[in-house]
């Protein structure tokens, strides 16, 4: 049977489909500038476990202290599909972190009954500097499938609340989200809040969210050992369990989703007492138009006796999932901005049914008085709340993770980027260790861009100064840390002139002409080896003079075709070598200087 759209639905359609193209849109502006060049830590090791293990022990890491099997399945996937394009990951991420604000959008446009503020929730979303995680981490998909299933399981939720449909949608996301990320088993409880409320009697409905539930804890059990969740950083939720830091914790969290950065700068970029006063002032502004929208809702609710019980019981449903949220994020160690983003998402939605709640009364002017009005406050939140997020997302190299990502970034530019495949097989040599790069991360860091992730005879040295290595050659890399900047600097050819500074006639693949001057540091013993190649007949009247500072030093006969000499100095000591040849390379094809080729020297100084 043939489906046919009216008019009205392709209109639809289409706008929805432009919203989705502005918010990706939007979404890509917003993030311009983060980008991932280089693995480390936690993306590097998921990573290695990627290339070094079976696709069954990857997505099931039985024995693990964490079961996510869904979050591990979805990253397999992306990886597998970027291969060694570890520049696509935050465009991935972009457009992922789009559709989900084009979902949050289509949900508060349902809530509100009114697309735009739907689309004003979208665009809020996106401009939250609570994503940086989400877009500049590769483990920032894992948060943005939980906020996906998560936000899926309020509206599944909101739903059945009022349209008696998407329980068992909910129950399905309940028991998806679990295993993408443990810290949302916490959102059971909505479940028969919701049963309660719609005074459901079916003992089916009741047993379909303590089944999942039960299946969740079983699976966890027999997996990984325990069905207490992880904490962060290697810790144990059950170990580290305050009530006092709960409450402290749960009090900053609801700060963050007023735009107030209640905690530490490393974890949100800039605290809320070092802000600029302007700053201040306009999140607290903000606050108040926030404030003057639960006024008008508040009033609505004591006008509408007839929906006073839906309204409570919606608004309860809201206030329950952020509250959950908040509570799973307040039992660890620690409290993160990236935790509190699906907290705020909800907020959101939130305030898109506050608006929709504007629209139940029958005096159609009142109500469109009453939306404009809103409508209005909405407007002026985001006005104000533009600026304060692009200020705060400009702090982000404050940010504790953000100074580790520029760094090995810059050590991704530096080195692959700059030579391609050839950086494979050399030896990179780091001036200083002041970022404590692991021994995990100097052997796998280069592995990532070879296809082969292998990146064989690729290998990591650090020294502390250009007196430990000798001559360089076409097989070393010399960087060097530049902390203040989190960078690397690719110092090679500064290095090889500083050990090798040609003044004529001498050429970096080793070849001499007739005449050459060079300067060459030595090395600790301060003994300079020579090795002359002549590939071609020689006369045995062949013979190299050198002299060193001026002075005649050494005069090789070239008997052979191959002949060793030392020359002997100060160690460390910058020595200045000239060398006249008697003879020169017959028939050869170029002459690169104002002289001929004469003979390769190879010039070593250890």
């Amino acid at each position: 049977m043939e489906i046919k759209y009216t008019q009205a639905q392709r209109e639809q359609w289409k706008n929805d489909i432009i919203a989705f193209c502005l918010l990706t849109g939007f979404a890509f502006f917003i993030n311009r500038g983060i980008t991932i060049k280089g693995l480390y830590m936690d993306d590097l090791y998921l990573w290695s476990c990627y290339g070094e293990q079976s696709f069954f022990q990857y997505v099931f890491p039985i024995g693990s202290t964490r079961f996510r099997f869904i979050y591990y399945l979805a990253a397999y996937l992306e990886l597998g599909v970027i291969g060694n394009h570890i520049d696509l990951l935050v465009p991935v991420n972009i457009v992922l972190n789009g559709l989900l604000a084009g979902t949050i959008y289509l949900m508060g446009k349902k809530m509100s009954r009114l697309g735009p503020v739907g689309f004003f929730c979208g665009i809020m979303f996106l401009l939250s500097r609570m994503s940086y995680y989400q877009i500049g981490q590769v483990y920032g998909l894992m948060e943005t499938m939980a906020l996906w299933a998560a936000i899926g399981i309020l509206y599944c939720l909101y739903l059945y609340l009022n349209e008696d449909r998407g329980f068992m949608g909910a129950v399905a996301l309940y028991f998806t989200v679990c295993f993408i990320h443990e810290r949302y088993m916490v959102l059971l409880p909505l479940f028969f809040i919701v049963l309660l409320f719609k005074k459901k009697k079916d003992i089916k409905l009741w047993s379909c969210p303590v089944i999942a539930f039960l299946a969740v804890q079983l699976i966890r059990l027999v997996t990984i050992g325990t069905v207490s969740p992880a904490g962060t950083g290697g810790t144990d939720v059950a170990d580290t369990f305050s009530m006092g830091s709960v409450i402290k914790y749960a009090l900053s969290q609801v700060a963050y989703v007023f735009g107030i950065n209640a905690g530490p700068e490393h974890l949100n970029g800039l605290s809320w007492m070092d802000s600029p006063r302007y700053i201040r002032v306009m999140v607290l502004s903000a606050d108040v138009l926030l404030l003057l929208v639960v006024i008008c809702f508040l009033f609505e609710i004591i006008r509408n006796k007839e929906k006073r019980g839906t309204y409570l019981a919606n608004s309860l449903l809201f206030i329950l999932f952020i509250g959950g949220c908040i509570a799973s994020s307040s039992v660890t160690i620690r409290v993160e901005m990236r935790w509190v983003y699906v907290s705020y998402a909800g907020a959101l939605l939130f305030l898109c049914y506050m608006f929709g709640s504007m629209s139940a009364w029958y005096d159609k002017t009142f109500t469109y008085r009453r939306q404009l009005i809103c409508g209005a406050l909405l407007l002026g939140y985001m006005i104000l709340m533009f600026p304060v997020e692009l200020f705060y997302r400009s702090q982000y190299h404050n940010i504790y993770l953000w100074p580790n990502q520029m760094r090995y970034n810059s050590l991704a530019e530096e080195t692959y980027e700059k030579y391609g495949d050839d950086i494979f097989g050399k030896t990179i040599y780091i001036i200083g260790d002041s970022y404590e790069m692991s021994r995990f991360t100097a052997d796998t860091f280069f592995k990532v861009f070879d296809k082969e992730r292998k990146a064989e005879g690729t290998n990591v040295v650090f020294i502390d100064s250009i007196r430990d290595i000798g001559q360089i050659t076409d097989h070393m890399l010399v960087l060097r840390e530049e902390p203040e900047f989190n960078a690397f600097q690719d110092i090679t050819e500064y290095v090889r002139n500083q050990k090798c500074e040609v003044e004529y006639g001498y050429y970096r693949d080793g070849w001499m002409d007739e005449e050459a001057s060079i300067r060459v540091m030595a090395g600790a013993s301060g003994v300079i080896k020579l090795e002359f190649m002549y590939p071609g007949n020689l006369s045995g009247r062949d013979e190299s003079v050198i002299y060193m500072n001026g002075k005649p030093a050494k005069t090789v006969k070239m008997e052979e075709n191959v002949v060793k000499v030392e020359l002997e100095t100060d160690p460390y000591r910058v020595v200045h070598l000239k060398f006249e040849n008697n003879f020169y390379m017959q028939n050869a094809q170029e002459q690169r200087g104002v002289k001929r080729l004469a003979v390769i020297v190879n010039i070593t100084a250890d």
